[in-house]
């Protein structure tokens, strides 16, 4: 991907598996719902495919709609399940409230872009110092954002919440659905292994770090450093050249 010259204005955000360690308690809320409706899918199975929403997991494991009766049921389950089962358990990677209190530092709008439900990202978002952590929320269930990553609905609600154009953000995501769906979205991916996926998963990214606290001790000469609007230019920070491919880390 071609390095955008224009200034960084926002920082659009996945949580789950990005800045929480939240992806296998997702799976597992799953996996339990499934149990309980008389499903049973492997955890495997559906740990490859947290990142979407339940209107891609329940059509793509069970072959059900996830607007049906029992797609509702589930989902809702799943839900209630996740938070009483394994919420209380999750906890931020490390560096990760750090690195948003830094990018707000540096003037850049926080919009938070998600598979996930509006009311499990509150929840969320308590983990990382709480709602006023961030500017905007788009999520799967309001506002035109229909479908779950890959598509880049979220992604371009969270582009209209932010008041920006694609080339003026970058979005931080840890799955192959956040690079396909910035991708969709003409937005350029920032990514972090702590999620689960490899490098080569996670192709198409304009960077690839660890997780939140390798970025941050890094944040000068990662895209999101070297494009700040408040920052010195890229070159006097020293910035990687990210033409011709994805820079790693």
């Amino acid at each position: 991907m071609t390095r955008s010259t224009r200034p960084l204005r926002a920082v659009l955000l996945d949580i789950d598996g990005t800045l929480v360690d939240s992806n296998d308690a997702h799976a597992l809320a799953w996996v339990d719902a499934f149990a309980e409706a008389g499903r049973p899918v492997a955890f495997d199975d559906v740990r490859t495919g947290i990142g979407k929403g339940g209107d891609k997991l329940l059509p793509e494991l069970l072959g059900l709609e996830a607007s049906s009766a029992e797609g509702r049921s589930i989902s809702e389950r799943r839900a209630a399940v996740f938070a009483e089962r394994y919420l209380p358990n999750v906890r931020p990677f490390p560096g990760a409230r750090d690195l948003l209190v830094e990018l707000r530092a540096r003037g850049l709008r926080l919009v938070v872009a998600t598979s996930a439900k509006r009311g499990e990202v509150d929840g969320l978002l308590e983990l990382l110092g709480g709602p006023g952590m961030v500017d905007e929320v788009a999520s799967s269930d309001g506002g035109g954002a229909d479908r779950s990553k890959p598509d880049a609905d979220v992604v371009v609600v969270a582009l209209a919440r932010a008041g920006c154009a694609p080339s003026e953000a970058l979005l931080l995501g840890d799955t192959p659905y956040d690079v396909e769906a910035g991708r969709r979205a003409g937005v350029g991916v920032v990514a972090v292994r702590c999620g689960g996926w490899d490098e080569v998963a996670l192709d198409g990214a304009v960077a690839v770090y660890s997780g939140p606290a390798e970025l941050l001790a890094e944040l000068d000469a990662s895209p999101l450093g070297a494009r700040s609007a408040s920052g010195p230019p890229a070159g006097e920070r020293g910035a990687a050249h990210l033409e011709g491919g994805a820079a790693r880390r």
